[in-house]
């Protein structure tokens, strides 16, 4: 082949050199060890990571690049297989008790799980996946050992980092243990790209990993805008979901756990009571999601503080709902409340504003790229709920604000389209393979 490149190269340079140049991966095996991306988001460690999955995949099959998912199976009545969309394909391994495993003990079944992934690929011709798509550590481990085996390169995007994470806990919150320090680090050496939601999570690879910035790319997660859109507005979805129509509706959705600190938001409305009592008759705070992580250790501690803080009859908990009821709770709500320690990127934000819903958030991670301050919503600095409580009133003063601020919201929104993060990303796995080939020319002198 490469005789005939140069010949042609003699004759037709332009042709040559697109012979030279590799190829974009046309079939990518995409690994999600410890969540599946068919789990209902907002339970367990199901989470944003699942949407972004199972969305990026779909647009990716979109553009031409088949998928084919690695998730661990929770159940013995999975199929092995199974067609999440036209191009993108589940599959189902065997690694460990298929139930009752915490996200802590899924390391030891790294191996088991690397095994199935391996039985899949030996049921193919050489050369069937093109690249290796791995997210969050747990997963990186088993794509940095099958992309070595397949000789193809290796693309990862952490989601969340143990360094940072640590260094943002909650009080009483259990830090990432050394190993998956030791686990990352490694995944950023052997990786040929590494995606980062935004800019500040692509400087902390760089500060914390040593990442070499050359291999960092920033994609910015997307939303699916037509699902999440104002659609028919927020006294339509109230009266869907039986709420009142008149109320502050400060929301909170996602995972229970001391990181997302539901209980900042709950303490909030405890000081918004004491000093406007009055505001009582007509606020409702819906908690939609379940217990997650650390917040798995104390299931009711959430409802308790309610009662303790005097604030149950206003607190309604519901359980995680699929994505079109979850858009109109975005739709009914006044504004979401994220005051999380940490966030990635936080794409929760990025839904509710793309439903024409404001939102109150803590400036950290890739929130203050998400939430634009003061134009769609509020950034707090740090976690002190009486700096929550001034804004929560702001929006019971002014009836019109959550109005003027969720049209700004809805703009914004706008440019975080999928089809532009799959764009990218098809972009981020061309470099990977242009990377990959010069390591493998150098390696071979």
């Amino acid at each position: 082949m490469s005789q005939y490149i140069n010949r042609l190269a003699r004759h037709s340079p332009s042709a040559a050199a697109r012979l030279r140049r590799p190829r974009r991966p046309r079939r990518v095996a995409m690994l999600s060890v410890h969540t599946s991306p068919l789990h209902q988001p907002g339970t367990g460690d199901a989470g944003g990571m699942n949407v972004y999955i199972v969305e990026l995949a779909q647009r990716l099959a979109a553009i031409d690049i088949d998928v084919e998912i690695f998730t661990r199976a929770t159940s013995g009545g999975l199929p092995p297989v199974v067609e999440l969309a036209p191009g993108v394909l589940v599959r189902h391994v065997d690694a460990g008790p298929y139930e009752g495993l915490a996200k802590e003990d899924l390391p030891a079944q790294l191996c088991a799980f690397t095994h199935g992934v391996m039985q899949a690929w030996a049921g193919h011709r050489p050369g069937y996946y093109d690249l290796v798509h791995s997210h969050y550590w747990l997963s990186g481990h088993v794509g940095w050992l099958a992309a070595q085996r397949w000789g193809v390169p290796l693309v990862h995007a952490m989601h969340t980092m143990a360094k940072v994470k640590n260094a943002n806990l909650a009080d009483g919150d259990t830090p990432e243990p050394a190993a998956r320090v030791i686990g990352e680090t490694q995944i950023v050496a052997a990786a040929d790209r590494l995606i980062a939601n935004t800019s500040e999570e692509a400087g902390e690879l760089v500060r914390h990993y040593s990442a070499d910035p050359a291999k960092v790319a920033v994609v910015h997660p997307g939303v699916n805008l037509d699902r999440f859109c104002p659609a028919d507005g927020r006294q339509a979805a109230r009266a869907r979901l039986g709420l009142p129509q008149d109320a502050l509706i400060p929301l909170f959705a996602g995972r229970i756990q001391p990181l997302k600190a539901p209980d900042v938001l709950l303490r909030a409305v405890a000081v918004l009571l004491d000093e406007r009592p009055e505001l009582r008759s007509r606020i409702v705070v819906p908690i939609v999601g379940g217990p997650s992580g650390s917040g798995l250790t104390k299931p009711e501690g959430l409802q308790k503080l309610a009662a303790r803080l005097g604030i149950a009859d206003v607190v309604r908990f519901r359980p995680p709902v699929g994505q079109d009821q979850l858009a109109d709770w975005f739709r009914a709500a006044s504004v979401l409340v994220m005051p999380s320690y940490s966030e990635s990127f936080g794409l929760v934000a990025i839904e509710a504003q793309a439903a024409g819903t404001p939102v109150l958030a803590a400036s950290v991670g890739g929130l203050p790229v998400a939430v634009r301050d003061g134009e769609t919503g509020f950034l707090v600095g740090g976690h002190e709920p009486a700096a929550y409580a001034r804004v929560l009133r702001r929006f019971a003063d002014d009836a019109s604000l959550a109005d003027r601020f969720g049209s700004a919201a809805a703009r914004h929104a706008q440019s975080f389209g999928w089809d532009t993060a799959a764009a990218a990303t098809a972009d981020v796995y061309l470099a990977a393979a242009q990377s990959h080939r010069r390591r493998v020319r150098s390696a071979h002198g």
